[in-house]
């Protein structure tokens, strides 16, 4: 057989190895294009994320996994890169498109209640506090500090853990407040059970903070506790204006 002539080898089309999920995967990218997430499933949500720093490998398997090991897709939002590094196709660095969503939704929400009155965005405040700690597997307690105008300034995660009357600081709560030049507060914490409903420390959580700030002369809002798609309102309650009326009549 004769040689082919350098300039025939340099005619020769190379060809382009494809994996196996190319057409897949560019055909999740045109769904989305054209009609946003509706339609799609959990786990190609997932497999979405992970093609944007996977660029040759099919993600569907690891994308099925992951949400197989952390069972919803806010489990998998919300788990550490360590645990998601433990699913097979996941590593450090496909695993940034799954952080990267959750970083960027929760600083989007939070910048949408910024300068605003919480009291008069009740919709915009609860979608903020439930997207940022509902899935939490350890409890969180948040603030919201508030201007004279009871418009936000910024937000802050003071406690994590089992948050018992001797693990949550009014203290620290108060030079946080301070440091900020807040005027009033909100609270929220997440209960990883699912039930909103308030326990007996929570109750006398609220009561030290409401006396600590009081003294301070900062007003405290609202205590939320978010559960699964519900929530408990101190203040919706009457709790925060029956503490006030008590520390009024015992000061």
């Amino acid at each position: 057989m004769k040689k082919l002539s350098t300039q025939a080898k340099e005619s020769t089309p190379r060809r382009v190895k494809t994996h196996k999920g190319a057409g897949h995967r560019q055909r999740l990218r045109d769904r989305f294009l054209s009609s946003g997430l509706s339609g799609f499933h959990d786990y190609e949500v997932i497999e979405l994320l992970l093609t944007l720093a996977t660029p040759r490998k099919d993600c569907k398997d690891a994308a099925k996994s992951a949400l197989q090991q952390f069972r919803t897709l806010q489990g998998v939002l919300e788990a550490s890169p360590k645990a998601l590094c433990e699913v097979q196709g996941i590593g450090p660095k496909n695993l940034l498109g799954i952080k990267l969503i959750k970083a960027v939704a929760d600083r989007y929400l939070e910048k949408r209640l910024l300068r605003k009155d919480p009291i008069n965005n009740s919709k915009e405040l609860f979608d903020f506090l439930f997207h940022r700690i509902r899935d939490r597997h350890r409890e969180c307690f948040m603030v919201l500090f508030l201007d004279a105008k009871n418009k936000v300034i910024t937000t802050e995660t003071l406690f994590e853990g089992t948050l018992t009357a001797s693990s949550v600081y009014p203290r620290e709560v108060v030079l946080a407040a301070l440091n900020h030049s807040a005027a009033a507060l909100i609270f929220a914490h997440n209960h990883p059970s699912g039930d909103p409903d308030p326990s007996s420390e929570d109750i006398s959580i609220t009561r030290q903070l409401v006396l600590a700030c009081k003294v301070m002369g900062i007003t405290v809002h609202e205590h939320l506790i978010i559960g699964d798609n519900r929530y408990f309102s101190f203040a919706d309650n009457g709790h925060i204006a029956r503490m006030n009326q008590e520390l009024d009549l015992n000061p």
